[in-house]
């Protein structure tokens, strides 16, 4: 077993352009649940709205920094309309309508009448959108090598993608970081904690919610635009296991910190590559064939997130008196 080539698949994996976008979706999923205790079950939605704006636009012939901002726009104006009749629903009855609404907006972009718009269950190709953030890059074509991990500077899987992913993964970070110790934060968490004695010293919990969730919304909005950069837009591939995987992400890392949906996303995509590649390495495809031991992998992802939340629910970051919304 090639042991090197493993650990560069795992490198390379760990800053990849779909671990930014994870990170950041679960910065997003971080300020709804970790701050403000919202459980939001379909942030994989936001990501699909953030990337049909930035891909439709860009076909439409606008330039980046106005589809980037219409992606973003597509993020609130989906959390109004799903914030305004749901937020003062509480708990499980918030994750159910929000795992409906992003399900909607799956089937609504698979739908065979918006084929001239969305590409209906094909999707969109990549090369009709990516034009404009490639040729925004200050760096030459050719092939970069850093450290042992050698990639092309402005393709589709390039170095370029990943500074500009993690670059916004960096501010949101820092995003978080400030809001955690703000006036504003501590009102969050003050609802996460018990949201009627919030609203007993006159604070307005309802417009609260919806701030939180339209700014989590909006980061879910740029996740999809660096989710789809590398390939292309395709409804089916922003379904209910992205959710899923923000959440385990979320979880692994610690909810209500800074740092935690970043360390969960490199954990959680560096360990799969790493137990795919040692299984293909020491299980002969006579016991379990290549398909068998992908899936396995996924059945690992979901008991890891069970035991994650049975004994250690705070995360690897997190601190468990912040988070007594467990204990009720």
């Amino acid at each position: 077993m090639d042991f090197s080539a493993l650990a560069t698949s795992i490198v390379a994996e760990m800053i990849s352009p779909t671990a930014a976008a994870y990170a950041l979706a679960a910065i997003g999923l971080n300020i709804h649940f970790g701050l403000t205790g919202l459980i939001n079950m379909g942030q994989a939605g936001f990501m699909l709205v953030g990337a049909y704006g930035f891909g439709i636009s860009t076909i439409a012939g606008w330039p980046l920094w106005a589809a980037v901002l219409v992606a973003i726009g597509s993020g609130v104006v989906f959390a109004l309309i799903l914030g305004l009749p749901t937020l003062k629903l509480r708990g499980d009855y918030l994750a159910i309508v929000t795992i409906a609404a992003a399900e909607i907006v799956r089937l609504v972009g698979r739908s065979t009448a918006l084929e001239d718009i969305t590409g209906a269950s094909n999707g969109l190709l990549g090369n009709s959108f990516k034009h404009t953030f490639q040729g925004a890059s200050p760096f030459p074509d050719e092939r970069w090598t850093f450290l042992f991990l050698t990639l092309p500077v402005n393709a589709s899987n390039s170095w370029w993608l990943r500074i500009v992913g993690w670059t916004l993964v960096a501010l949101a970070c820092f995003l978080v970081y400030l809001l955690i110790r703000s006036p504003w934060g501590r009102v969050l968490k003050g609802i996460r904690e018990d949201e009627d004695a919030v609203r007993s010293l006159g604070k307005n919990v309802y417009s609260y919610k919806m701030q939180a969730l339209v700014l989590g919304g909006g980061l879910g909005a740029l996740a999809g635009i660096i989710f789809v950069l590398p390939g292309a837009i395709q409804p089916d591939s922003l379904g209910r296991p992205v959710t899923f995987y923000t959440w385990t992400i979320l979880l692994l890392g610690g909810a209500a910190t800074v740092f935690g949906p970043v360390l969960g996303s490199m954990l959680f995509w560096g360990t799969l590559v790493f137990v795919r590649g040692l299984m293909r390495g020491v299980i002969p495809e006579q016991v379990m064939s290549v398909i068998e031991i992908e899936q396995f992998g996924w059945v690992l992802v979901g008991i890891t997130l069970m035991l994650l939340v049975i004994f250690r629910p705070q995360g690897i970051l997190g601190d468990k008196k912040e988070l007594a919304i467990h204990d009720r």
